[in-house]
């Protein structure tokens, strides 16, 4: 799961690796949910097409006040989990090369 949002400039330069790894790992039952803290439909669609982010999304437009990240206690972005086949957290915060690291060691 995937906490991130249009405006958030780390977010975005985190995408690539997220991109990469969903590519790599998603015929290896890997997927990502997108979860974004954005408030404008209009830039979170379009920060989804020009990012390439070929995974589910979704955003109730709400912000920091969306449901899922206070579920989570997400409290900066980006912010991502790594759930096992049941959904119990088993990672979290990977960025760059360790997300693909993560998946190397769970996905064998």
């Amino acid at each position: 799961m995937d906490f991130w949002a249009s405006w958030c400039g780390p977010c975005r330069r985190e995408n690539p690796f997220v991109v990469e790894a969903f590519e790599k790992y998603k015929d290896k039952n890997f997927t990502i949910l997108g979860v974004s803290l954005d408030e404008s439909k209009e830039d979170w669609l379009k920060a989804i097409s020009d990012d390439k982010l070929a995974w589910a999304q979704v955003s109730d437009l709400k912000g920091w006040k969306n449901e899922v990240a206070a579920s989570y206690a997400v409290r900066s972005i980006p912010s991502n989990f790594l759930l096992d086949p049941e959904g119990k957290i088993i990672e979290k915060n990977l960025r760059g090369e360790k997300l693909t690291e993560a998946l190397e060691k769970y996905l064998k």
